[in-house]
């Protein structure tokens, strides 16, 4: 490895902190953040602080919001609610354009092997939700064990409440997560969900 001065390290350090950015990754970011000007490094600094001090999580849906409660919540459709595990399937669904809902972000999925149980997620404000006004909850989990057995435990518990449950269609393999799947499979997948 190159044995870089101390400033840059430190700035290929932080980048390789990121998910997906290897070491290789890591010192190309770098190096592109000195290829810019002092006035594109500063945008980029005051869009990192922003996106940190403004950006918060909904308190009806659990989305990422800089309003609560969050736009979607506020103008969409309430009577039909998709539950996702992360906000990031929130913006993959949206990039659809196709869904007209809300949504419910659990945080997570159950996994007793990593001490993910129904208490460290979103489920007894999803319940709290659950009024007359609910015509429909799809859940859109992964396609995981995890993502399964969310789904299987959710749906077994709004059928207590007389709402109709559905599941998005397969077309999105096992094991994938949503947050990868391209605009068409998601598109189908919605077009095709199945009652739970």
């Amino acid at each position: 490895m190159i044995n870089y001065i101390a400033p840059i390290a430190r700035l290929i350090n932080q980048f390789a902190k990121l998910p997906g950015v290897g070491l290789k990754t890591a010192q190309r970011y770098a190096l592109k953040v000195l290829d810019m000007s002092p006035e594109e490094v500063k945008a980029f600094a005051d869009a990192l602080v922003d996106a940190k001090s403004e950006v918060k999580v909904c308190s009806v849906c659990g989305n990422l919001t800089d309003t609560d409660p969050c736009r979607i919540c506020s103008q969409r459709d309430n009577s039909v609610i998709c539950v996702v595990q992360e906000a990031k399937d929130v913006m993959a669904i949206e990039r659809l354009g196709e869904y007209k809902g809300v949504y419910h972000v659990l945080g997570g999925v159950l996994d007793p092997l990593q001490g993910v149980g129904k208490d460290d997620l979103r489920l007894a404000e999803l319940f709290h939700r659950l009024t007359d006004n609910v015509s429909e909850v799809i859940i859109a989990t992964d396609t995981s064990a995890e993502g399964e057995a969310t789904a299987t435990y959710i749906a077994r518990m709004i059928k207590n409440y007389g709402i109709k449950v559905t599941r998005l269609a397969q077309g999105i393999s096992i094991g994938s997560e949503l947050q990868y799947a391209d605009e068409v499979t998601l598109s189908r997948a919605f077009t095709n969900r199945r009652e739970m």
